[in-house]
């Protein structure tokens, strides 16, 4: 008997019923692009099938594919409007950065691993956006000065200290959303918003996920907040 197709719309719509409205998330941009990016084109074959599962997905190399529902929340943290500048930072394979392109805005990517590259394009092209994201090939940890002050930065993953370069390319009134990685590598994270106002910051915690720390931002930071 030929095997039935896996129905990955269905699956969408049943993770934004099941996971991501339960969960807090109302912003009515993020709830729509969750329900047109198909997550499944961003990941080789052997994962499609979990796409839409609430876990994190491994993708080798210390990587993971924050789960919908964290991603979902962090994107929510960081208040996304149509037309704002965004850098996402250990981008993966750029589900991510592909949510909020859909959502209007103007995306910047910044991943190391040219194997999360290959796959994030093949994913924008399928995902049809009317503005792919900016791709590069570069560190992360060290964000784009070139291009700031950004209004929103996304870093997609566990991150034990905030390095002091991506505060300063934080713009006033922007808004910076990470997993604060636990105490001696715990295996606990809090995803964390930090926002520039009045020339300061301020850091406030939204939830708990389990902590997958990017290999990135593993080298001593310079500056922790």
């Amino acid at each position: 008997m030929e095997a039935r197709p896996h129905d990955h719309a269905a699956a969408r719509r049943l993770m934004v019923l099941g996971q991501i409205t339960p969960n807090g998330v109302i912003d009515p941009l993020l709830i729509e692009a969750l329900r047109e990016v198909p997550r499944e084109a961003f990941l080789p074959p052997a994962l499609a099938v979990r796409a839409y599962a609430d876990e994190h997905l491994a993708l080798g190399g210390g990587r993971v594919m924050l789960s919908p529902m964290v991603l979902a929340r962090m994107i929510q943290l960081t208040m996304p409007q149509p037309g704002e500048r965004a850098l996402v930072l250990g981008a993966g394979v750029g589900y991510g950065a592909a949510v909020l392109a859909r959502m209007g805005l103007s995306v910047t990517a910044i991943e190391s691993d040219a194997r999360l590259g290959d796959a994030a394009r093949r994913g924008f092209a399928a995902a049809g956006l009317a503005q792919a994201p900016e791709w590069i090939e570069g560190a992360p940890a060290a964000g784009m000065p070139g291009g700031a002050p950004w209004r929103l930065i996304l870093i997609e993953g566990a991150v034990a200290a905030l390095p002091e370069a991506l505060t300063h390319q934080l713009g006033e009134g922007g808004r910076l959303a990470l997993l604060r990685a636990g105490e001696a590598g715990g295996p606990v994270a809090r995803g964390v918003l930090i926002r520039r106002a009045g020339g300061g910051l301020s850091e406030s915690w939204a939830f708990e996920t389990a902590s997958h720390p990017l290999p990135d931002f593993a080298a001593p930071p310079r500056f922790s907040f």
